[in-house]
């Protein structure tokens, strides 16, 4: 390619990373940089605001909505030092490339760069689908403009979710409570989750019968299950109504309800009866393989085969792309390129093959509509597929195992129908008949490299899905081995997990893939749901919110209605419709009330005591309700003025009459006196709360008296409190039990830590209750103190004979210590080593002390040292983190 001076061209993408691996395929020839993610966005806070818009009334906003939506964009404190080196290689440039990622979100990156660079060279973008040398010098050879209306609709999805996040959030606070917000695909998110609990809180159990069989033929034992009684169908759980427990309508006169008394007399009258063979029916089936990934199957398979969640499916996924080991991860699309069906046909025909390869190339449609993003599934990248095996150990665990899953599936995908036979079979006792199925594989097919299960032996697991029934014809008699009388109850409907919502989204056709992983982690940080399990279960807070939104804001919270906006926001990108035009019309309305003017009437509209009340419940002694306050969930009771706080790990599901009439009662009876400290002469009292259980050392009164706990700014002095150790309950619990809860932390004793140079003074080892329960700390090192110790009693010994091992996740494995991505060097003040690390949740800067978490779009080995204690300082003024939801006394 000619060149248009003497001067190497620069080459900008969005992460070291990615500019690492293009930088091995285009050599010394090129000078190559990353922005680190975005370089502008609007500002984040009023400091970030220029001085020369400061005043004007739409400057907090950003979006000067008089002027055509104009927006403000300003470059971020933490990348103006990065602006100033691109500038700098600008210069020493005789062109421009801009190599950021192929979606909305990339070409918005490249065209920022420009606005904020104005580079006096040619400028070209380019656009690829995976990092490999083919795929850079192809782009190369054919560079485009970058394209406006892809810039336009990203433009507008960034302005439209500000002008609702901004101007919703506002509502919330002044009805519901201070710290909450909205979002556009944020709060129909949540309203799946409310929705699925309000289904489960109006659920009824049902219970029914039926009984099981085990029979014998010449060729071997079954189990089968009763179906029929009598001519009709014995009924299971889909004959029941959710709401109200009882038989559908439609179910009445034509199923067999059976009670246990029923099961157990009808037991007891075939016993001893013969058993024959009524009918056996085989039917061939076949299983098509699925279609390669996209961003949303991807992170749901990773979800259900891996128990991943979708942002940490997504932070491997990310790190195989920079690194050339997968086409990019942002996609609706479902086709593979020529190049891509030659690899899985030629590695099929080697590895599994010829029979196993499908005789043509399969195609599958893309089911979403509009899929923009990037125009190739998720797949390996290059013209042969590594081996998962083959994948270099610089690559983690969680990048393998996730490579591997596209790997499978990709290949998969290009390999014949699984094939077998299906097979049913009648067994007769008097007037009741059983039924049972077996399934023989004939040609597993695509099940020898993905199989829909969790085995990680496709083979073996193609092998084990068969059930093979012994050969019986019609008409033969068969052994009664036993009867048995089984009960069964409808279940609620499930829970949304991550993968069930990002399932629920994609079909209801409400967001972008891309979007659906910052999402989830989102409401999780906002609390406005908590995981049980893999569950998603909202809290109290989320159905004031939806509430509100559903109640005064419906719009804005409609299924459809955000689907549509969807569909609105893609014709800007094929250039049917305008950015201004959209804004305008979501703002000020077209022909029915915009944002603007809905939002005036919700204000007008909705009562803060209407929509904090949540949910009533009738109970014996008169109507509960749960409402929300400023602090906090809590029941009231109707008639009365009896209150009491909510746990905050109680799933609203699981509040019943019962429940609610226990914590009125406890809260009722108010704090239990159980002595006095010797030390102070304060009375000890024992107490229920919203985060359970905890002891209190004096009055409110006493504490102001004293200075108490040290008040923030404007805050009341408190009295010392502390949570209830494991084993030790409200009722039982002594006043020396509670003296040594509220004496925590405490310190154990002192010791030299192992490792640490002569002449090192001992050190403390303190013993604390924190939100995860007991621990140690010893300097930076911290330990999870075992079950059976408690804090107020654990030894110098002991406590050192833990730290003697390895540390431990929560889940009680060996956790290995973080990965340390790069040294930055000595602290300038106190010489402590600067590190980043990579953490569970991403990578983060540590100085043994305090950890700060990298800003979004920061490549760790981009982070200077300046930088990184900047970062640490901030942090560090902050405080430690606050988690309402698993906030700990004392």
């Amino acid at each position: 390619m000619a060149k248009t001076s003497d001067k190497k061209p620069l080459v900008i993408v969005e992460s070291p990373a990615k500019a690492k691996t293009i930088g091995k395929f285009l050599g010394s020839g090129y000078l190559i940089e990353a922005s680190i993610g975005h370089v502008r966005d609007l500002p984040s806070s009023a400091a970030e605001i220029p001085e020369s818009v400061r005043a004007e009334a739409w400057s907090r906003l950003g979006i000067d909505i008089e002027h055509d939506f104009k927006p403000l964009y300003v470059v971020p404190r933490q990348k103006r030092e990065q602006i100033k080196k691109l500038r700098a290689l600008l210069k020493q440039a005789g062109m421009l490339y801009l190599a950021t990622d192929e979606d909305r979100e990339g070409e918005s990156i490249s065209w920022h760069l420009v606005d904020e660079l104005k580079p006096k060279v040619p400028i070209k973008r380019l656009v690829f689908h995976e990092i490999t040398k083919e795929a850079i010098h192809e782009a190369l050879a054919h560079p485009r403009e970058i394209d406006a209306n892809l810039v336009e609709a990203q433009e507008a999805r960034r302005l439209v979710d500000r002008l609702y996040g901004y101007s919703v959030s506002p509502l919330l606070w002044r009805k519901i409570k201070p710290r909450l917000s909205a979002g556009r695909v944020q709060s129909v998110a949540v309203r799946l989750i409310v929705d699925r609990e309000l289904e489960r809180i109006a659920f009824r159990r049902a219970a029914y019968w039926d009984v099981e069989g085990g029979f014998r033929a010449p060729g071997g034992a079954f189990d089968a299950t009763l179906v029929t009684l009598g001519g009709k169908r014995v009924a299971g759980g889909k004959d029941f109504d959710a709401a109200t427990g009882r038989l559908e309508e439609k179910a009445v006169g034509n199923v067999a309800h059976l009670l246990e008394k029923d099961a157990r007399a009808l037991v007891a009258r075939l016993a001893g009866k013969p058993a024959k063979v009524v009918s056996v029916e085989k039917k061939p089936y076949n299983e098509r393989p699925s279609p390669p990934f996209t961003t949303s199957t991807l992170q749901q398979e990773a979800a259900r085969k891996l128990r991943f969640a979708a942002q940490r499916t997504m932070r491997a996924a990310q790190r195989l792309y920079e690194n050339g080991f997968i086409t990019y991860m942002r996609t609706d699309s479902t086709t593979l390129s020529n190049e891509a069906l030659a690899a899985a046909r030629s590695l099929i025909a080697r590895e599994y093959g010829k029979e196993n390869l499908s005789p043509e190339a399969r195609v599958y449609a893309t089911k979403v509509k509009n899929a923009q993003e990037a125009h190739e599934a998720i797949r390996p990248a290059g013209a042969a597929f590594l081996a998962p095996r083959d994948l270099p150990g610089e690559m983690g665990e969680d990048e393998r195992r996730v490579y591997e899953l596209v790997w499978r599936r990709t290949v998969a995908s290009q390999m014949v129908d699984a094939r077998g036979d299906r097979t049913s079979v009648l067994v007769a006792i008097d007037d009741a008949t059983f039924q049972t199925g077996g399934k023989t594989i004939e040609v597993p097919g695509f099940r020898l490299a993905y199989v829909e299960d969790d085995a990680e032996d496709a083979e073996a697991a193609a092998r084990e899905s068969e059930r093979v029934l012994p050969p019986m014809t019609p008409g033969q008699a068969l052994g009664v081995e036993r009867l048995d009388a089984a009960g069964h109850e409808t279940q609620p409907p499930a829970r949304l997990t991550e993968a069930g919502l990002i399932k629920e989204l994609e079909a209801r056709g409400i967001g972008r893939p891309s979007t659906y992983a910052a999402i989830i982690e989102t409401i999780l940080e906002r609390d406005y749901c908590f995981k049980k399990g893999t569950a998603l279960v909202p809290t109290w807070t989320a159905f004031a919110v939806i509430r509100l939104l559903d109640g005064h804001l419906h719009t804005l919270v409609d299924y459809a209605f955000t689907a549509k906006m969807e569909d609105e926001l893609d014709e800007i990108s094929n250039g049917s419709s305008t950015r201004v035009a959209y804004l305008r019309s979501f703002y000020a309305g077209n022909g029915k009330p915009g944002l603007k003017g809905q939002l005036e009437a919700a204000d007008a509209s909705a009562r803060p005591q209407d929509v904090c009340r949540v949910l009533e419940l009738a109970s014996a002694n008169g109507k509960i309700e749960v409402r929300v306050g400023r602090f906090g969930p809590f029941l009231s009771r109707v008639d009365g003025d009896q209150r009491a706080s909510l746990p905050d790990d109680l799933a609203p599901d699981e509040l019943t009459p019962e429940r609610a009439e226990e914590l009125l009662t406890k809260g009722s009876e108010g704090p239990r006196s159980i002595g006095t400290d010797p030390a102070t002469g304060l009375e000890v009292f024992v107490k229920v709360g919203r985060f359970g259980p905890y002891v209190q050392l004096g009055t409110q009164e006493d504490a102001e008296r004293a200075g108490g706990k040290k008040p923030a700014k404007g805050k009341k002095a408190k009295p010392k409190m502390a949570s209830l150790l494991k084993g030790m309950t409200p009722e039982t619990v002594t006043l020396a039990e509670a003296l040594s809860v509220l004496s925590l932390p405490r310190e154990v004793g002192s010791a030299v830590p192992p490792g640490s140079p002569e002449g090192t003074a001992p050190s403390p080892i303190v013993a604390a209750n924190g939100r995860f329960g007991p621990y140690l700390r010893w300097g930076t090192e911290t330990r999870s103190i075992p079950s059976d110790e408690r804090p107020t009693t654990i030894t110098l010994e002991r406590a050192l004979a833990v730290f003697a091992q390895p540390k431990t996740g929560r889940g009680g494995g060996a956790r290995a210590a973080a990965k340390v991505l790069k040294d930055l060097g000595k602290h300038p003040k106190g010489d402590a080593p600067v590190r980043v690390l990579d953490g569970r949740y991403g990578p983060y800067v540590s100085d043994g002390t305090t950890n700060a978490t990298l800003p979004k779009g920061t490549a760790p080995d981009a982070l200077t040292l300046e930088q990184a204690v900047e970062l640490l300082a901030e942090r560090a003024a902050r405080g430690p983190a606050k988690k309402k939801s698993f906030r700990r006394r004392g």
